[in-house]
């Protein structure tokens, strides 16, 4: 009987490892799509999720759920959204049949002079305080978003998110955890603790929160409009605030900003269109390292397997020298985007991959003269908005101006001081953007609407989720869900350089086997609990005319359709 109950543990080992296993799809922890058939959203926080779809049930289009949404997110996920910061969209106008590409990121203080930083033996623009603080560009952006295709006043647009504030919310788990880790380091800095500390501490999960500041700021701009943000009273006070911190930044500089509409880039990918926008954002490395990786056979590697996590990682690391090197604001510095995403180029840079080995360094190509959030929405006309929206490092620089119940960018930290360099900082630039939407078409028709947040992880999780739907087939929840690759350590647009290969972090999921391999070509392996981004993605079915939506685990996000 003893011997019986042994084989038994055996046997029974299999099914309790594998528990997560579904019926459909791959062996990885997952969850079927929604699908629904009038509209469809997909946002970092369940209640931002719903109210695009009251905005699009009221009779509001893509463009005026998703401007409601991000407000939303403004006030119950402040750890990586909110009007202190910049924001960038990617719009499918089935009207026109046509992909638009809008960059609301905002500029350098114009009194801010590179010379100040040398004076004072400053080698990196610091991540707090008044110093990196650049003009937040969010508002610019909803209101150029209106313009061209808003259908609803934006007094029902934003209206949700004055209640929510005013009336507050209950706040979730993974929001709860960063605002407890975000206010320990910026407690420090005027209005932290009144804003965000009700009771001297960040608000728990499932407690209430509400930022009445924020409502009254919202209300502001409701009844102003752009204007009452950048030349009106709530400019001022801005200005006035930074002024007593010591900063630069000032209502000259608020009242001069403007978003620009730009044409997405692209390139192609087994028969699939990828689009991402041109820099000052990063989205271009996305492009570049689908470029390298469409020579090699991805699908026979299979996923998870140690030759795919090594092409992937290399081609990381060539496409981020150039990151690192070329991308930077045009308006003052020539970016060479068509030859950086020429295939010919491409085929170039794969050269330098050893299969066998993991590189330490690379250069960057010669080229020849010549804490986020992110949210998609989709409604029943066929309009579809790729929105991605931040602060930087999850609540921003700590500078909370009085009474207006949000916190400023700190965009300014990713300006590299070296004279001579493409991001050197300058006054009146745009400096080097993490944050980028993307989008997919086939045959000139729009398929997917995605994004992933999260610093550098953000071109890495873009390549993943393509490489997940197109080579190794997965669904659209699937592809979110998959464990995910991220290599840090490159060389960086702040000056930094890449030593010794950088770092290889896996996600739990990887087979044990492919890791030591991995170690074995000369990958520096390190587990690591978070970074891995935040997914959200909306797929057009055109057989069946219905919606599919996505959104992963790792955040506290929700796919919801109607």
């Amino acid at each position: 009987m003893k011997g019986l109950y042994s084989l038994l543990f055996v046997i029974l080992i299999p099914a309790i490892s594998f528990s997560q296993d579904r019926i459909t799809g791959f062996d990885f922890a997952t969850r079927s799509e929604v699908i629904a058939q009038n509209g469809m959203a997909a946002t970092s926080q369940p209640l931002a999720t719903q109210v695009a779809l009251d905005i699009l049930k009221k009779g509001g289009n893509a463009i005026d759920a998703a401007i409601a949404a991000n407000a939303v997110l403004g006030v119950v996920e402040p750890t990586g959204a909110g009007i202190g910061g910049d924001l960038f969209a990617l719009v499918w106008s089935a009207d026109k049949g046509k992909l638009y590409g809008l960059n609301a990121s905002g500029r350098s203080p114009r009194s801010l002079k590179l010379e100040y930083f040398t004076d004072n033996g400053i080698e990196f623009i610091p991540a707090y305080g008044p110093l990196p603080v650049s003009v937040p560009g969010c508002v610019d952006g909803w209101y150029e978003m209106h313009d061209m295709f808003g259908r609803l006043p934006m007094k029902d647009i934003l209206q949700p998110a004055i209640n929510y504030a005013r009336e507050g919310f209950p706040v979730t788990e993974v929001i709860a955890y960063y605002l407890d880790r975000g206010t320990r380091i910026l407690s420090e800095y005027p209005n932290i603790k009144e804003v965000y500390m009700p009771g001297g501490q960040a608000p728990l999960k499932g407690q209430i929160f509400k930022n009445p500041y924020l409502a009254n700021t919202l209300e502001k701009i409701v009844k102003g409009g752009r204007n009452e943000f950048y030349r009106g009273t709530i400019a001022r006070a801005i200005d006035t605030f930074m002024k007593k911190q010591g900063g630069f930044l000032s209502y000259d500089d608020l009242s001069r900003h403007h978003s620009e509409w730009v044409e997405p880039v692209s390139t192609t990918y087994r028969g699939y269109q990828v689009w991402e926008l041109p820099p000052n954002g990063q989205g271009i490395a996305t492009l570049q390292m689908l470029n390298i990786l469409e020579g090699d056979d991805i699908a026979a590697m299979g996923f998870g397997s140690a030759d795919y996590v090594h092409l992937f990682t290399e081609a990381k690391k060539l496409a981020f020298e150039d990151r690192a090197k070329y991308y930077t604001d045009p308006l003052f510095s020539s970016v060479p985007v068509t030859q950086l995403l020429s295939k010919k180029y491409a085929a170039e840079r794969r050269k330098l991959i050893d299969m066998n080995k993991a590189g330490k360094v690379y250069d960057a190509g010669v080229i020849e003269a010549g804490n986020t959030v992110y949210l998609t929405v989709a409604d029943k006309y066929g309009n579809m908005v790729s929105l991605i929206q931040s602060n930087y490092r999850g609540m921003g620089s700590g500078m909370c101006p009085t009474g207006l119940g949000f916190i400023l960018q700190d965009r300014g930290e990713m300006f590299c001081l070296e004279k001579g360099h493409a991001n050197v900082y300058a006054p009146g630039k745009r400096p080097f953007h993490t944050i980028i939407p993307s989008f997919i078409t086939k045959d000139n028709k729009p398929w997917i609407s995605f994004g992933v947040m999260g610093g550098d992880m953000q071109p890495q999780g873009h390549v993943q989720i393509v490489v997940n739907l197109i080579d190794f087939k997965m669904n659209l929840q699937e592809a979110g869900d998959a464990p995910r690759i991220h290599h840090i350590g490159s060389s960086e647009p702040t000056g930094q350089q890449m030593t010794n290969g950088g770092i290889l972090l896996l996600e739990s999921g990887f087979r044990t086997d492919v890791i030591q391999k991995l170690m074995t070509m000369g990958h520096k392996i390190q587990w690591d609990l978070g970074g891995y981004g935040g997914y959200q993605a909306i797929m057009w079915d055109e057989k069946n005319k219905v919606w599919f939506g996505a959104s992963e685990s790792r955040k506290d996000g929700q796919a919801a359709g109607y």
